[in-house]
């Protein structure tokens, strides 16, 4: 038989534990319940309606903005509230109503696949006042898990006719159809393009020592010289063109011919400003019909003496067109020409002056 204080030590054993599994429990609920703000923290119930509950527990997470501020309290189907009927009632903590709103939009998520549905709350673009117990606030949707797997369902569709299309594909490869399939499969194809190989190989293995034209390009140091030689030149030309050196360089750099183009620009525009208003020669030519008319007449009558002329009417045109004409014009003027040769030498066989006294 037990003594008296193995009986005790055995109670105060058990009272220990009982104490323990108490401190336990407490933690426990203040655990569970942080998310709403802790057990002694003031709470609202807001209530949202859906089409559907979307997999939705009671218990389940309420968020904000992916932010935990409480938990769903229990669901029902509400069959006045038809088209959304299922009453989602839930409760968060007190000191969360400043981020929310009377037009902040509720929504069913789902984590994942096949995760659990809660409750995400969004105020981005919410303004409204704030909620107070047993607010009522606006759906955004709710998608189900049988969504999910409906969309996912199409990838898996879209997925196995592509595989489909791969394997037609590679099947047309192996049948040699196709110049993809004769590139793969035709062995005298393979053949042609090791041999192109092998004579790339030799073409650059020429070229890397130096043989022929391109190897003397790529190794020979003349033509980088020259080059280099070159862009020197060209550096000293920009060089004086930048410092005005030259008649380019003055070209680019003297104020005086942009000045002496500039008045010429301004001369041209004011003698054509005198032209339209009809000054001058040119300007009466432009606008005066009467001058205008008088030049047209004095070519007319040019017109008409040229025609006149290569008709071979009056002396000028006799003097053009009669061959007669000309030749006995051509004498005279050789025996005029003979004449004078005579007199100047000698003068007194033609010029005799006598004198008569009386």
């Amino acid at each position: 038989m037990p003594s008296r204080k193995e009986i005790q030590w055995s109670q105060l054993k058990v009272g220990a534990l009982v104490l323990v599994s108490l401190i336990l429990l407490i933690v426990l609920m203040f655990l569970m319940t942080a998310s709403s703000g802790g057990l002694f923290a003031h709470r609202i119930v807001l209530r949202c309606y859906f089409p559907n509950a979307g997999g939705l527990k009671d218990g389940a997470v309420v968020s904000l903005e992916g932010v935990t501020i409480g938990n769903v309290l229990h669901l029902r189907v509400v069959p006045e509230r038809n088209p959304t009927p299922v009453e989602v009632v839930m409760q968060v903590g007190e000191r969360y109503l400043y981020d929310l709103h009377t037009d902040s939009m509720v929504s069913i998520q789902a984590a994942g696949v096949l995760g659990d549905s809660y409750v995400d709350i969004d105020s981005t673009s919410a303004i409204g006042p704030r909620p107070v117990n047993g607010s009522e606030l606006k759906p955004s949707g709710s998608p189900t898990i049988q969504s999910v797997i409906n969309t996912s369902q199409v990838s898996i569709q879209e997925i196995n006719v592509l595989v489909h299309k791969i394997e037609t594909l590679v099947d047309t490869l192996n049948t040699k159809r196709g110049t993809a399939g004769e590139l793969i499969n035709d062995p005298a194809l393979a053949q042609k393009i090791v041999s192109i190989a092998d004579n790339l190989e030799t073409v650059t293995s020429a070229i890397a020592q130096g043989k022929g034209s391109v190897g003397e390009l790529v190794n020979d140091n003349t033509l980088y010289t020259k080059l280099n030689s070159a862009a020197d030149h060209l550096n000293a030309i920009t060089a004086d063109l930048d410092a005005g050196k030259g008649t380019a360089g003055k070209l680019l750099k003297d104020e005086t011919l942009y000045n002496n183009l500039n008045a010429a620009a301004a001369n041209a525009n004011e003698l054509a400003t005198q032209i339209n208003s009809g000054k001058g020669s040119l300007g009466k030519l432009v606008k005066d019909p009467d001058f205008a008319k008088k030049l047209d007449d004095a070519v007319t009558n040019l017109d008409e003496i040229l025609n006149s002329i290569n008709a071979g009417q009056g002396t000028a045109g006799q003097l053009v067109k009669n061959r007669a004409l000309y030749d006995h014009l051509d004498q005279s003027a050789d025996q005029a020409q003979q004449l004078l040769k005579a007199i100047r030498e000698d003068p007194k066989k033609y010029f005799v002056i006598r004198m008569k006294v009386f």
